[in-house]
């Protein structure tokens, strides 16, 4: 998940920065979020595709725009679509397709099937992505594909369900390909982006053992979803949310069945 703020965000960023090398264990670290490669049973029963966190409500045919300027000044556009469609995983539960497309200029350079799921305390569970970067119009890869279940590939924690400050937690697990995890900095943060003013924002932090000088701030505004996405190691950018939109149905149905790389309204 972690891909390459406001004057709030920066000190609250720089203000954590002084106190990380706390070696207390958080008190906040609840024994049911999974941690590293730590198995978790999943009931799948007990999960949900129906979306409607707090802080990331998935609600079918919702539509968020973002603008980005990725840390070699390039300006990308980027798409993220909860569609209509549902998908059974290899580990039983059944998720919502969410697609995610990045373009440069009007031409696709990643798109992304992202699957989520919701269990019932509330927390909004990240069950993999088949993922594709492209060059010249071609797939160059789709390293980082993987899904909960398959190859020893584990599920992990999108959003929390009532997210407190040092909460920390795996967002995926795919041994040496994905093995993000994040930590609650703060609830209760404002942020201006383009999309508007919002305030009651959760802040986040997402590193991996994979790029160990790859940190990257995240805010979620209540009701919305994530608004901001800003880079403060190891490379990245700024993501900022443009628009939040509803589509119809056609167009909520395509980006969960077109395939990867192809247009869609």
């Amino acid at each position: 998940m972690v891909r390459r703020a406001s004057a709030v965000v920066l000190a609250t960023a720089a203000l954590v920065a002084g106190c990380g090398d706390d070696e207390e264990e958080p008190a906040a670290r609840l024994p049911d979020l999974p941690q590293g490669g730590e198995r978790v049973r999943v009931d799948p029963s007990e999960f949900s595709a129906n979306v409607d966190n707090r802080y990331w409500p998935m609600a079918p045919r919702t539509r968020w725009t973002y603008r980005e300027v990725d840390e070699e000044g390039n300006r990308l556009e980027v798409v993220v679509t909860a569609t209509t469609r549902i998908r059974r995983l290899t580990n039983g539960v059944t998720a919502r397709v969410v697609r995610d497309t990045v373009r440069q200029d009007g031409d696709v350079v990643e798109d992304t099937f992202d699957w989520y799921a919701q269990d019932e305390r509330g927390n909004v569970w990240y069950l993999g992505e088949r993922t594709a970067e492209y060059e010249n119009g071609k797939v160059k890869t789709t390293a980082g594909s993987w899904e909960a279940g398959a190859h020893g590939a584990l599920p992990g924690i999108a959003i929390p369900a009532a997210p407190a400050d040092d909460m920390r937690y795996r967002q995926e697990y795919y041994r040496g390909q994905a093995e993000d995890n994040g930590e609650v900095l703060s609830v209760g943060e404002q942020i201006d982006v383009p999309a508007g003013h919002y305030e009651g924002a959760l802040l986040t932090k997402d590193t991996t053992p994979l790029e160990p000088d790859v940190v990257e701030y995240k805010l979620y505004a209540p009701r919305v979803g994530p608004v901001l996405t800003l880079g403060v190691s190891g490379g990245g950018g700024r993501e900022e949310l443009v628009a939040v939109t509803r589509v119809d149905a056609r167009a909520a149905g395509a980006a969960g069945t077109v395939p990867l790389g192809r247009p869609y309204p």
